[in-house]
């Protein structure tokens, strides 16, 4: 017969051994995410109905300013100084920070 509180500390052991092990893969996980992380197709439909572009010298929109890119728009998930970063407005794919799109607006 097993002691209770023999149970209880292996229990206990076996917890602590798990936690351990799914902190230790926090930041693996994130590597991962960062390195499959999707780049935004400027032919996809999203891309078109924003009038994306990676490029903002390429923009015709009359409705683009000389100092919209997508690095200071509030929807950019990145530092301005990262070449790509996630978009809150297509999904969460990354654009470039040169970009431009019709959504742009200024960070807060």
């Amino acid at each position: 017969m097993s002691n209770y509180f023999t149970d209880t500390r292996r229990s206990r052991r076996r917890f602590l051994k798990l936690s351990a092990a799914g902190l230790a893969a926090i930041p693996a996980s994130r590597v991962a995410l960062a390195q499959t992380a999707q780049k935004v197709d400027e032919t996809s439909e999203a891309a078109k109905a924003l009038d994306y572009h990676s490029n903002a010298s390429r923009v015709t929109n009359p409705k683009r300013k000389k100092d919209e890119f997508c690095h200071n728009c509030q929807f950019f998930q990145g530092k301005p100084s990262d070449a790509w970063a996630p978009c809150l407005v297509l999904g969460a794919k990354e654009v470039a920070n040169k970009g431009w799109c019709t959504t742009w607006t200024v960070k807060a």
